[in-house]
């Protein structure tokens, strides 16, 4: 197993690290400035000895952590780095990001957010080892359903063509896993492909991660650096999430793709582009177009071919084999026997909608790969949300409790009941560990303001209870819940409870 390696002068920092990364079980090497650590690397190898994530001081005598940054990267493009930086020094976190960090961690730091950050970069690190070692073994795509063929024919239709794909689909459908398909049966497959996700990165930066910029173009610009653009020459260029960049760059985007030309950020020469450009979105761009919030013309140049992918719930009969193959994929990740599912469970996934689709299986077939008990996957050991029948409500939930069903505020989120097991409406546990299944497959499925509609569902549980202890005495359902009167009767407002 790789170690975390650990860069900083300040020896007090790397102890500190040191100590609580082992106590994590996770192996850890530390340096004391950028020259030892990149003297370690060439004498053991990138492919040997090399860093799972590297974690790196931004100021240190020897060569600073951005410079370190640079060197790792060019060696090591898909090492995860986190640069640790003061709390004053924001151009250092923008400089950082610019320069492929995977996140700075502001000093002095609260030790179990480092950990848990350096956790998630090794995660990253895992998934990257992952698609790397067998990008050339596994299939690019699977599907048997006719939504799945007419998609994989079209591919092949476009497999000579340079023109521009506009692909849609739900979030989570596998639209990147399409552009790399339709970049590696083109005329382009021996150049690069590029991606990059528009929604992903802050607005002030996308600019730059697109069109590059020039020494000196902003604060923090040390250096010149290529964007995406120029990264991706004689390539394929794949931006994501397209309906949700800033209308100031798509006026920019739009000219690049009207006459091949652009400017880097505090460039004064044109720059060729010799890019294929395939776009993705999750949105409605025609909807989003009539409200003013992109471009039609930008909307017209992209929209040449445009690629439907259906959702999971569309291709049921492709989730079993999809199932076993993420299986074996986290198996192979994990360094163990991959599990096999029973035919209870198989029913069990294949009737679940998978709000949050391909993505959302491969997530629940890891958890499985780490979570059930036993080599065999029955049922019982699916997710509590994968159990319930589709469009049932939970056993024991809101919506079953005659009288207590909170009836919706107009204008407002829909919010699904809240699942609590039968008997346990206050005290005990079981609540807690239903209401976490709950966060789980909303988190899964992507959904966003999932802390409000669950502190909703929380709020009217509480008041409905107390009410119906007190047989609907506000005044004294509220003393007993350790509210005002008013409170209770705002939140019996907000939250259009039917009392």
């Amino acid at each position: 197993m790789k170690s975390i390696w650990v860069v900083d002068d300040d020896h007090s920092i790397r102890f500190v690290l040191e100590k609580a990364l082992a106590r994590e079980g996770l192996p850890v090497r530390t340096f004391s400035s950028a020259r030892e650590m990149l003297a370690t690397l060439d004498e053991e190898g990138p492919l040997g000895g090399g860093p799972q994530v590297l974690v790196s001081d931004i100021r240190m005598p020897g060569g600073s952590g951005l410079e370190l940054l640079a060197k790792v990267k060019a060696r090591l493009p898909g090492l995860p780095v986190i640069i640790m930086t003061a709390y004053s020094d924001l151009d250092s976190a923008v400089s950082a990001f610019q320069g492929g960090a995977f996140e700075y961690l502001p000093k002095p730091f609260d030790l179990p957010r480092a950990v848990e950050l350096i956790r998630r970069a090794q995660e990253e690190s895992q998934r990257e080892a992952v698609v790397e070692e067998g990008a050339a073994a596994l299939p690019e795509m699977l599907g048997q359903a006719p939504a799945m063929q007419d998609v994989f024919r079209a591919i092949g239709r476009l497999s000579q063509s340079h023109v521009t794909v506009l692909i849609t689909g739900e979030s989570g459908s596998g639209k990147e896993l399409v552009a790399r398909a339709l970049h590696k049966h083109s005329p382009r497959s021996e150049g690069p492909f590029v991606a990059i996700n528009t929604a992903a990165i802050p607005k002030d930066l996308l600019e730059s991660e697109l069109f590059g910029h020039e020494r000196g173009a902003f604060t923090g610009a040390q250096a010149s650096r290529r964007g995406r653009f120029e990264q991706a020459d004689g390539g394929t260029l794949f931006l994501d999430e397209i309906g949700d960049m800033p209308f100031e760059l798509q006026t920019r985007l739009l000219r690049v793709l009207s006459d091949g030309q652009f400017y880097r950020v505090g460039g004064h020469s044109p720059l060729r582009s010799n890019v294929r450009v395939i776009a993705a979105t999750h949105q409605n761009l025609e909807e989003r177009v009539r409200h003013g919030a992109f471009r039609e013309d930008l909307f017209h140049r992209l929209n040449v071919i445009r690629l439907r992918l259906p959702a999971l719930r569309e291709r049921r009969e492709d989730i079993p084999t999809l199932a076993r193959y993420f299986l074996q994929r986290s198996a192979t990740e994990l360094g163990v026997e991959a599990k096999r599912l029973s035919e209870a469970a198989l029913a069990g996934l294949t009737t679940f909608d998978f709000p949050g689709n391909v993505r959302q299986l491969e997530n629940i077939c890891h958890w499985l790969s780490v979570m059930a008990p036993s080599q065999m996957v029955e049922l019982k050991d699916l997710p509590v949300e994968l159990q319930q029948a589709p469009g049932s409500a939970p056993t024991g939930s809101l919506q079953s409790l005659p009288g207590l069903t909170p009836e919706p505020v107009p204008g407002a989120p829909a919010v699904a009941p809240l699942p609590v097991a039968a008997g346990h409406l206050v005290g005990g546990d079981s609540w807690l560990t239903e209401m976490a299944a709950d966060a789980r497959r909303r988190l899964l499925a992507g959904e966003t303001e999932v802390w409000e509609a669950l502190s909703r569902q929380f709020e009217a549980q509480l008041i409905l209870t107390a009410l119906d202890v007190t047989r609907g005495r506000r005044i004294e359902a509220a003393q007993k819940l350790g509210i005002g009167r008013n409170t209770i009767t705002r939140k019996i407002q907000e939250l259009g409870l039917d009392v």
